[in-house]
């Protein structure tokens, strides 16, 4: 068995669970996810996704839960990000005679993506969510482009991708397009009304939408975001940011960064 606790944000958990399945199709051996609900990402598994067939699913709440713990404690190998990281190849994938080599019932903690797999179809949003995601994108149109700008405590993406770079990628396709519309995204309500006032009448949002990621509804809202991105037809996105690579990875659309 491979039992692995993915960390950090939802993005990050996506990838990390996404390279276990890989890993564990390749080594034929089955997988359980230890899904912790916790200030990063305080919604269970099920709250966002539709039942998974794949792997199993076991929602924690605590580092301390006693299922953690024995899982951890009768593991025979048990991996960390450093130890993912020493093992990487210049691909940034762990190296194929490193993983043969590790024993079975394996732990891996992290948010690192650590094995080959972009296959993002076995998330599917729950019928309430997804109904939501389709409301939203219904008016795309092909000439909507998506922006992700991160902000709060994701200090790369601020210094990097500023408000001027992004309102200058912008230009740059209104330039291209005469009729771009924009879906942003973002966790800061400032700079969606400088957006809204440097564009106006061609900002789409969902404007409801709560922030905190330590709550059920924030999560909900984060998920809607990240699918609506996904069905544009480019994305400007945020420097550094799981977010933005994942909403263009999962259905392969182009990808600018802003700043860079």
């Amino acid at each position: 068995m491979i039992i692995i606790q993915p960390s950090g944000g939802l993005c990050n958990r996506m990838r990390v669970i996404n390279s276990g399945r890989r890993l564990s199709a390749e080594r034929q051996e089955k997988l359980l996810v230890l899904w912790n609900c916790n200030p990063e990402l305080n919604c269970p598994f099920e709250a966002l996704f539709r039942p998974v067939t794949e792997f199993k699913i076991t929602n924690i709440h605590s580092v301390a839960d006693p299922r953690k713990l024995f899982y951890q404690k009768t593991a025979r190998t048990y991996l960390t990000n450093d130890h993912l990281i020493a093992h990487r190849t210049a691909e940034g994938v762990l190296d194929r005679d490193y993983v043969r080599g590790l024993k079975s019932n394996l732990y891996i903690f992290t948010w690192e993506w650590f094995y080959p797999s972009e296959d993002y179809h076995l998330f599917r949003p729950t019928e309430t969510l997804e109904k939501r995601i389709q409301k939203i994108t219904a008016g795309f149109g092909p000439s909507c482009v998506g922006v992700h700008i991160r902000r709060t405590d994701n200090r790369p993406a601020i210094g990097k991708s500023s408000t001027d770079a992004f309102l200058h990628s912008m230009r740059q396709e209104l330039r291209k397009d005469p009729d771009t519309m924009f879906y942003l995204a973002t966790d800061d309500m400032a700079e969606e009304a400088e957006l809204r006032k440097a564009f106006p009448g061609r900002i789409l949002s969902n404007q409801e939408r709560c922030l905190r990621r330590d709550s059920r509804e924030g999560m909900q809202d984060a998920l809607l975001d990240l699918y609506s991105l996904a069905a544009t037809r480019k994305i400007i996105g945020s420097y550094f940011s799981s977010f933005t690579d994942i909403a263009a990875d999962m259905r392969k659309i182009p990808l600018v960064i802003a700043g860079e």
